[in-house]
């Protein structure tokens, strides 16, 4: 690969981080971009939309777009495009603008778990321990 192919591939992968930073998600671009299979990733980008796992992304670019253009064709006005080929797993190839929210909702989903787990939490702190299950068979009314 030459140097202006690689630093466009490099000035993308930003490009992708920044986008997720500045919408208030957390991306991180994988150093060698995963050349040297980083911590087991092979990945371009890790996307933190679900967790503490992150999301795995690849990035590619072509100048003239050979092959997207197919793709934007079928995708058309719509907000997702399945790809299945015989006995293979099914891909979908979803607009930036469309990502973007499911990451965002699942973001907040995941937020929202967490906070009713630390209210269930400090509630059952504010109780204080209950007894043990074998202790309420005991009491005789």
């Amino acid at each position: 690969m030459g140097k202006a192919s690689r630093d466009k591939g490099l000035r993308r992968e930003r490009a992708i981080v920044d986008i997720h930073v500045k919408c208030g998600l957390r991306a991180e671009r994988v150093p060698l971009s995963g050349a040297v299979r980083y911590q087991g990733n092979g990945a371009d980008v890790d996307l933190y939309v679900r967790g503490a796992e992150p999301v795995k992304a690849e990035v590619k670019a072509r100048g003239e777009g050979d092959g997207f253009k197919t793709l934007e064709r079928w995708l058309g006005g719509n907000d997702a495009l399945f790809l299945w080929r015989d006995r293979a797993t099914p891909m979908v190839v979803l607009p930036l603008h469309v990502w973007i929210e499911i990451a965002r909702r699942s973001v907040r989903c995941a937020d929202a778990d967490a906070d009713r787990e630390r209210a269930r939490r400090a509630r059952q702190a504010e109780d204080g321990p209950l007894p043990p299950p074998d202790a309420i068979a005991e009491v005789t009314p």
